[in-house]
């Protein structure tokens, strides 16, 4: 058994916590927060036998692997501490808030010898799975470009605490940018050079729920961007990431090739229909969905069983320092009107097919 840390007890970690205290091949073994009171509480919760504060946590000598689901801003100091105390990390996304500390974090684990993973592991769902095997069978023949669509009218509506949707390293590029730029990075390979424009609709925005409903606060990013990606393997990709439009849709990734077109699911969830469109075929053939839908955490339990076996795991470093850069060069461009090269790379992963039932 491999033995976790969480770091950050908010949200996102009782998604995490849930699946990974029912994985097979983990045990959770201590949970930290810089509120010790709330990572007491929840590790009581989940029957976690540890719970105190980062520095306690990630030296416990049970530790081997910190998931830290810290806010973004705080992804590169703690995951730099844990490597500092011998331990493998593995990242919510984006890995960092930009390429230099990205590199600077796989450096500092290459020099440690342990190793860095990265959210999302969404790709490693069924669904994603099952389009990823469709593109190795060749069913789209050789793919020539894909689309994708991230577009709804904010976060503000609906969380009772948004601003930081809406400040430096959020935004609809850094908060769901992650899933679409990773499942495309995956599917197709790694991003040469992109460009892309942006805007703002609003420089202000209001609470629409919770105790704070009313307030209005200040908009810091871009809150609309179109992105055009240019592969190492000759195909182009466009993306759209908005909170500026009043129709919310988030299922829409497409890949077209030589023969066919393919329909994955939203890249976001672990499942969903996959379904294939041929040249001149009157509609759509649904594809069979095969793979785990087991959820957030999976990337974890995948990055264990390649520790044990040896092995690379999946949901990379390398991968999530790719797409962070991909991200900040859209910015970039988008600030500056030109074409930005993209200069990572990483080793596509492998179709997973040792995945756990679910």
């Amino acid at each position: 058994m491999t033995g976790v840390a969480i770091v950050g007890c908010g949200n996102i970690s009782q998604q995490y916590l849930t699946n990974l205290t029912a994985m097979p091949d983990l045990r959770v073994v201590a949970c930290a927060d810089l509120e010790v009171d709330r990572a007491r509480a929840v590790a009581k919760e989940y029957g976690v036998p540890v719970a105190g504060d980062v520095s306690h946590v990630v030296n416990h000598p049970d530790v081997e692997i910190v998931v830290n689901l810290t806010v973004p801003v705080a992804h590169a100091s703690v995951a730099m501490e844990a490597i500092g105390a011998g331990r493998h990390v593995y990242n919510e996304k984006p890995l960092t808030l930009d390429p230099a500390s990205g590199r600077e974090l796989l450096a500092a684990a290459g020099r440690a010898g342990v190793r860095v993973g990265c959210a999302p592991d969404t790709f490693l769902g069924a669904g994603l799975q099952t389009v990823a095997r469709a593109l190795a069978a060749g069913e789209i023949g050789r793919p020539l470009s894909a689309i994708t669509l991230l577009q709804g009218p904010g976060p503000e509506r609906w969380h009772p605490s948004p601003e930081f949707f809406f400040k430096p390293g959020a935004g609809p590029l850094f908060d769901m940018g992650p899933y679409y730029l990773t499942a495309l990075a995956v599917l197709l390979g790694p991003v040469t050079r992109v460009a892309a424009n942006g805007s703002r609709a609003h420089a202000r925005r209001t609470i629409g729920a919770g105790p704070l409903a009313g307030t209005v606060f200040d908009v810091e990013v871009l809150t609309h961007v179109s992105a055009l990606l240019e592969f190492a393997g000759g195909q182009r990709a466009t993306s759209v990431f908005s909170f500026d439009s009043p129709l919310a849709r988030g299922d829409f990734l497409e890949l077209t090739g030589t023969e066919a077109t393919l329909a994955a699911p939203n890249p976001n969830n672990f499942t969903g229909p996959v379904r294939l469109r041929r040249t001149g075929a009157p509609d759509w053939t649904d594809l069979p969905v095969t793979g785990t839908t087991a959820g957030r955490g999976i990337g974890v339990l995948e990055m264990a069983r390649a520790m044990a076996a040896g092995r690379p795991h999946r949901a990379s470093g390398e991968l999530a320092l790719h797409v962070v850069e991909v991200m900040t060069a859209i910015l970039q461009s988008a600030d500056e009107a030109r074409f930005v090269d993209v200069t990572s790379t990483f080793a596509p992963p492998e179709v997973w097919e040792d995945h756990p039932a679910d």
